[in-house]
């Protein structure tokens, strides 16, 4: 992370510095047991490739008949995750903050107090970071810049894998830690193929971030405001029953919405849902065959996912909006398994084709509708 201006309204390195300061250590292992964990979690993420690719049928062979990833993956510990999230957040908002800068650069004095509002907007992201890095077990970062620590592919994309967090989930559930590891791979295994195999993906959902963004008419106050609030969740300063039901049940997402964000944020949630939804639906049915616990490992996981860790968790789970990526996972895995009954895996991969054929945020909910609107309209079907 370069150096960055005292003036920005985000102070990203102390964002980082905060986070890494606050977060939780991971479970114990000696040096030998953290070389293995590592090598293994390489080895699985590798053979995930074919597995994937055999079972979802999405590879585009080059000239060889291969289909080599471009993007690394890459196997890191908090800290890692905390530098590599803070890098995207910082690239994807930046037309946002630009935006609040100028608005804030009009106000006498806003120089001044800019530069006390990027270290507190710093310090309460650095927090919300530190709660986050002890959670995420992997993730495919679609928009990550290169750093000299965290390579990138050539399309800007790599795969993370939180080592100590996949180790402290395992020991928590008490499954088989070979099967897990393997398990968890799969599923962001196919985060990385969605995105390698299907080339306008990527520029599709930059396109319709950007938007997004593009309409947010937001009072720096404001995010501040509901940052600090996250923040004093986080560490415990806010009272039991001070806020009411309707305004608890906000999200940080909640407070950008004109209706024209409306209408991208269903198209985002829709695309996000098949993506979550496909990747489990992926790593269950490629798990039989390689993960022998895969029925133990999945139920366990799921009560684990739905039970969060007790009320301040939940709490942070629905400011963040964490509870909609929850729905994501089971109404997306629905929509799959509901399409690929109906029409086989070929014929779902006809979502695949362009923006067009991606269901709506409608047809995630009712499969049937996407399969009529785009086989049997394609198919000239009445």
């Amino acid at each position: 992370m370069t150096s960055i201006g005292g003036t920005e309204m985000v102070d990203w390195n102390l964002a980082v510095a905060t986070a890494t300061r606050f977060v939780r250590p991971g479970p114990e292992v000696s040096r030998d047991e953290a070389r293995a964990i590592v090598a293994e979690l390489r080895k699985h993420a590798k053979s995930s490739e074919a597995h994937v690719r055999a079972f979802t049928r999405m590879a585009q062979p080059d000239a060889t008949g291969d289909a080599p990833h471009d993007t690394p993956v890459l196997v890191v510990d908090r800290p890692g995750w905390i530098k590599a999230n803070v890098a995207g957040f910082r690239a994807v908002l930046k037309p946002l903050l630009a935006k609040m800068e100028d608005r804030r650069s009009a106000v006498p004095g806003g120089a001044v107090l800019g530069a006390v509002g990027g270290k507190v907007t710093g310090v309460e992201l650095g927090m919300l970071l530190s709660f986050l890095a002890s959670r995420v077990l992997g993730q495919y970062e679609t928009f990550a810049p290169a750093s000299r620590d965290l390579p990138a592919g050539a399309q800007g994309g790599r795969l993370l894998l939180v080592a100590p967090n996949i180790v402290h989930v395992e020991r928590e559930l008490e499954v088989e830690p070979h099967d897990f590891r393997l398990w968890v791979c799969l599923h962001e295994e196919t985060h990385r193929t969605q995105f390698t195999a299907v080339p306008w993906l990527r520029d599709h959902i930059e396109g319709e971030i950007q938007a997004f963004l593009g309409e947010t008419d937001i009072d720096p106050g404001t995010l501040l405001e509901r940052l600090r609030e996250a923040a004093q969740s986080l560490a415990g300063a806010k009272p039991e029953g001070e806020e009411g039901e309707e305004e608890s049940s906000r999200s940080l997402v909640d407070l950008v919405q004109t209706p024209a964000q409306r209408e991208i944020l269903g198209r985002l949630t829709a695309v996000m849902s098949l993506l979550e939804g496909h990747a489990d639906y992926v790593m269950d049915g490629v798990g039989p065959d390689v993960v022998p616990s895969v029925a133990e490992i999945r139920e366990k996981f799921q009560k684990r996912r739905a039970s969060g860790a007790g009320r301040l968790d939940q709490a942070l789970r629905k400011l963040l909006g964490l509870d909609a990526k929850l729905r994501q996972y089971r109404d997306g895995e629905r929509f799959v398994s509901a399409v690929v009954e109906e029409v086989g895996m070929d014929g779902f991969n006809r979502v695949w084709t362009s923006p067009n054929t991606l269901p709506t945020k409608q047809e995630i909910a009712k499969p049937a509708d996407w399969v009529a609107r785009v086989h049997r309209k394609a198919d000239g079907a009445p």
